[in-house]
Parts: structure tokens; sequence; C-alpha cells
């Protein structure tokens, strides 16, 4: 009765000429199911040159490119994982500008699937530092490689020890311990997703790379590693007149990704030459934005 008189109420306002407010749901603004993020290492040649600081990149990512979200290369502030002055300045600046500190790439801590115990155990402790600095930060995730020497079982047994060694550690500081494709063996879909499946742990997972598959195919690669993503990098290198990549065909990487069922960051890396980092960056994410 009461939802009755309701309706001939509003009914009676609408005939006067009032205006009801509609609902906020229905005309809301609809959510994209992924928000980007810019990799470092699209600034590599910029770092290394000495032209922008790891210090100053949520800062430059965020007035530069509009973008909110940085995943970090841990070798343009090596040192700093565990100096907590620069770690709280780092987290400041992110957090003036905006941004959401991602994850931390880690490159040049030893090798997991080192077949001398003593080596890959050093190797897996390398890591915590950089998990410890990822939980500070409030980043999601660290990103590892699974290299090593030997048969491809042999690289297996001995990344899954350290994955789910690391997996264990970075627990606790909700940290999540992703691959990616990134050379060798690892860049095998089959195989790397054999090595997940085989860890088993809830926060480890992929971070599948659009164009680091070389001889297996890419589409099948991302196909391969999305039931394990927790992150999605984007590969970029060159665009056609039409603002398409013209190595990746990126309709259909984005159609793998998003049936896979994948919500997050999906985070751009430009490593093109022909065009200006930033010119790369911005290009790329016109591209992404095309799917949202």
């Amino acid at each position: 009765m009461n939802s009755r008189r309701e309706f001939l109420r509003n009914l009676g306002l609408v005939a006067a000429g009032v205006t009801i407010a509609p609902s906020l749901d229905v005309f809301a603004a609809k959510k994209s199911w992924f928000d980007i993020s810019l990799a470092e290492w699209s600034l590599h040649k910029k770092l290394f040159k000495g032209d922008l600081k790891n210090i100053d990149f949520p800062e430059y990512t965020a007035k530069n490119f509009g973008i909110y979200g940085v995943e970090y290369v841990n070798q343009f502030f090596k040192d700093k994982a565990q100096d907590m002055t620069y770690l709280k300045d780092l987290n400041n600046r992110a957090k003036d500008n905006g941004v959401k500190n991602v994850l931390i790439m880690i490159d040049g801590e030893g090798s997991l699937g080192d077949r001398d115990e003593n080596k890959r155990l050093k190797a897996v402790e390398n890591h915590h530092k950089w998990i410890d600095a990822a939980n500070f930060l409030g980043c999601r995730a660290i990103r590892v490689n699974a290299a090593g020497e030997g048969t491809k079982e042999e690289v297996k047994d001995q990344v899954v020890k350290s994955l789910s060694a690391l997996a264990d550690y970075g627990k606790k500081g909700k940290i999540n311990v992703i691959v990616e494709n990134h050379g060798g063996i690892s860049s095998h879909g089959d195989w790397l997703a054999d090595v997940l499946k085989t860890v088993n742990k809830k926060n480890c997972g992929s971070l599948p790379d659009f164009g680091n598959f070389y001889e297996y195919d890419r589409y099948q690669g991302v196909t391969d590693l999305m039931p394990y993503a927790k992150g999605v990098s984007a590969k970029s290198h060159a665009f056609d007149a039409n603002g398409n990549e013209t190595g990746i065909d990126y309709a259909k990487m984005m159609d793998i990704v998003k049936e896979a069922g994948y919500k997050g960051y999906v985070g751009i890396e430009f490593e093109g030459d022909k065009i200006s980092e930033d010119e790369g960056i911005k290009l790329t994410k016109a591209l992404l934005e095309r799917f949202k």
C-alpha cells in the first residue's frame, strides 16, 4: 500500500512539473574493468641518463601522463631497499600526487632456479628485503624471474622451491610474488603455468607480458598464464598511423585478458626506439583506453 501511495504521489509531482532526482546508481559512471599503471622501465633511457630519478617517478607519471599507478624497477634504487628515510620520501611523493605504488620488479638478486643450493638459497634471501620494501610502500607484489640452468624439469624443481619460500615470506605482508615471462624457459607459457600450478599458493602468480615470448606463440602464452595473473604487462614497441601496435594485436590480447575474468592493473611497458619514451607511453595509454 505504501509503495502504491508513493508511486501516485511521485506521479502527481511529475504531472506538476517537479523533477524527481534520478537514482545515482543508474546514472553513475561505469567503472572500467582494469586500471592503467606505468612500468618504470618505459623510462629507462631517461633514468640511466640521469634526466629522471626514481624518487621523482611517481610525480612524473602523474603529471606527464595522467597515470596514477606505478611499477618500480629495483635497479633504479638498488641501494635503497632498506633505507627507510628514502622509502618514506618515495611513499610521500606518491601519495602527494595521488599515485598508487603497484609493484616492484626485481632483477639482479640471484637466480631462483640456481642448481647450486647455496646460491639458490642466497637468491631467495636477497629477495626478502624487496618484499619488505614493497610492503612498506603499499605495493601489491614483487615481480621475480624464473631463471636457472639445467633441463626444464631441473629448473622447475628449483624455481618451485624458491617461489614457495618467497610466497610464504610475503604472506604476512600480503605481498604477491609474481613471475614474468622474461626470457629463457620462463618465456614458454606452458612451462611457467605448470610451475605456478605446482607451487599452488594464493599469493604466487604470473605477470603475463605481451611481448616476451620469442619462439613461443604470444597469444597462447598469455592464455596459458592468465589463470594465474596478478598483473598484466602491456609491452609496446612501435605504432602505425592509426595508433595500433605494429607487432601485437592489442584487441586480441585484451580479449584474452578480459575473458580470463581479470580485474586489476595493466602496466604500460614501452620499449621502442623510433619515438621518444614519453610519446610511446602516451600512445600505449591511448591504445589501452580503447578497451576500457
